[in-house]
């Protein structure tokens, strides 16, 4: 399975030019799911379901419930934004999280599970957007804690594949914090620790 993560800066500079640059690069990855984060909807358009689209592939999507904040800093309040899942295959359940942050940070982030059905036995897939600014470690660890917590609540067919663009580095908080909450007997892991470097996807035959 080829699996893509990606935070797409929503509608922060050359958003125009930007989507058809999303389009080819996803197109020659050929994923079989894709975790995107900062998402924009507007005008009756969704990024994601466009990408879909064109991709053919199966979309689910997740709106902050509170983009007041984003669309303060382009000056534009018809503008939404949230976490999306393409997939190969359907989606047949999901479910949304929004992330704990106190009120001077809170700016409607959230994580996003989709139930994939997978030839042989279903996926849970899950994708989120945690806090970036540099300062809000603590933050960051207290969203990762209940990412693991939402996890355990929706994972029935192992192995689960969380998705985030975490900004820290291997044996360092947040990432540390994935791998060690108590999360029952198979916690999810970062992905630096289940691959091997240079190692080619193996990857299902198409159709």
């Amino acid at each position: 399975m080829r699996i893509v993560t990606w935070n797409l800066w929503w509608r922060f500079g050359p958003w125009q030019e930007r989507r058809k640059a999303i389009l080819a690069v996803l197109r020659e990855l050929d994923p079989d799911v894709v975790g995107l984060q900062e998402v924009w909807d507007a005008g009756g358009e969704n990024l994601a379901v466009w990408l879909a689209g064109e991709l053919d592939l199966h979309c689910a999507w997740a709106p902050s419930p509170d983009p007041g904040r984003w669309q303060r800093r382009i000056g534009d309040d018809g503008v939404g934004i949230g976490n999306a899942v393409l997939s190969r295959w359907p989606v047949r359940e999901r479910a949304v999280l929004r992330l704990p942050a106190p009120p001077e940070l809170d700016d409607g982030r959230l994580a996003l599970y989709a139930r994939l059905d997978a030839p042989g036995r279903p996926v849970p897939f899950f994708t989120a957007h945690l806090t970036s600014q540099v300062h809000a470690s603590a933050v960051r660890c207290e969203q990762v804690r209940a990412l693991a917590r939402f996890v355990d609540a929706h994972r029935r067919a192992p192995p689960s594949r969380p998705s985030s663009p975490v900004t820290s580095t291997p044996g360092r908080t947040p990432t540390r914090s994935v791998s060690s909450a108590a999360t029952g007997p198979r916690p999810p892991c970062p992905a630096w620790s289940c691959s091997t470097p240079g190692s080619t996807p193996i990857r299902r035959p198409r159709p």
